[in-house]
């Protein structure tokens, strides 16, 4: 039985991704610091059902504490690492630019620090579609020149990249690096647009849309990502390879507004404001490169996937 450790695996992604190791066979350790950037009930619950399983471990601490990593990589013989903990938001990595470097940059320092010292020879990482800043290519493909990101967080999504490629090519760690393009789906963080706006809608609340409605990003939905992740961690021929994970379907906010109306039976109540800054104007996922390497194909269309996540989020579950 291969033991694959997830970083960030009592989040949305990484809580999915334990599900189905779980499922396919693996034993699966997890690191989660469960900080307070949402409700941490919310990762409680991501993690309750797992706990009495005797191929699931959960440790309660920092990528930034060492110690703590070097005694549970000491602990245990991973065949693999899925690196997904990470402080998110492009917004609040405006305000506080320095707790995004310590946990985004050198967190995966330590990370990979403990993979050479243990003798881990395979990463599967995560980056973000946020790297390819205000790209005016039609379509987003990894060939692409990505030196303007616009936010600190997508600064450090960049970072990562580069160090785990350093890594690889200094002692011969295999990288996937995926660039995540929006993911939803049920557990999705409550900070996110479309649990945040589902959310209010159902609460007669109002909701905030900044710009004027046009700006567009390509969502994945949850089961398409780990369809992209389990064919990474089971992919023994690539060496270090930066692959888009998307759906290929660019939705206005406009559309996604309208989308989540009709799924959830409810009008919105809209206040507009104005664009914030370090956002994207659009992201537009090629993930051709996926489907070469991975056998990737998104099989969930938008309103399939918002369907999906309302009728999960009317049962009131986290």
């Amino acid at each position: 039985m291969q033991t694959i450790l997830i970083t960030g695996g009592a989040g949305f992604i990484g809580s999915h991704l334990a599900d189905r190791l779980l499922k396919d066979g693996y034993s699966v350790v997890v690191i989660d610091n469960f900080n307070d950037y949402y409700d941490i009930r919310i990762k409680e619950n991501n993690v309750a059902h797992n706990l009495s399983n005797p191929h699931y471990k959960l440790y309660r601490t920092d990528i930034e504490n060492m110690t703590a990593l070097k005694e549970i990589f000491a602990a245990h013989k991973f065949d693999a690492v899925v690196h997904l903990a990470a402080r998110a938001g492009v917004r609040p990595s405006i305000i506080a630019p320095d707790d995004y470097v310590k946990t985004n940059v050198l967190g995966t320092v330590n990370i990979l620090e403990c993979m050479k010292e243990y003798c881990c020879k395979k990463l599967v990482v995560a980056s973000s579609s946020s790297v390819y800043g205000n790209c005016s290519a039609e379509e987003f493909s990894e060939d692409l020149n990505v030196t303007e990101p616009i936010s600190p967080y997508a600064a450090t999504k960049l970072a990562t990249e580069h160090l785990c490629y350093t890594y690889h090519h200094l002692y011969g760690i295999s990288v996937a690096a995926l660039r995540f393009f929006t993911v939803y789906g049920p557990r999705q963080r409550p900070d996110l647009a479309i649990a945040k706006f589902a959310r209010l809608i159902l609460q007669d609340k109002p909701i905030e849309m900044y710009g004027d409605g046009s700006t567009l990003r390509d969502y994945t939905y949850i089961n398409d990502i780990m369809s992209g992740l389990t064919a990474a961690i089971k992919n023994d021929q690539i060496r270090y390879e930066v692959i888009n994970l998307g759906g290929g379907e660019p939705i206005s906010l406009k559309t996604m507004i309208a989308t989540l109306e009709e799924c959830l039976g409810k009008k919105a109540k809209i206040e507009e404001k104005p664009m914030q800054a370090g956002d994207v104007e659009k992201t537009v996922c090629n993930w051709q490169k996926a489907h070469l390497l991975l056998g990737y194909t998104p099989k969930t269309t938008f309103k399939q996937g918002v369907a999906h996540y309302a009728a999960w989020l009317k049962e009131k579950k986290w």
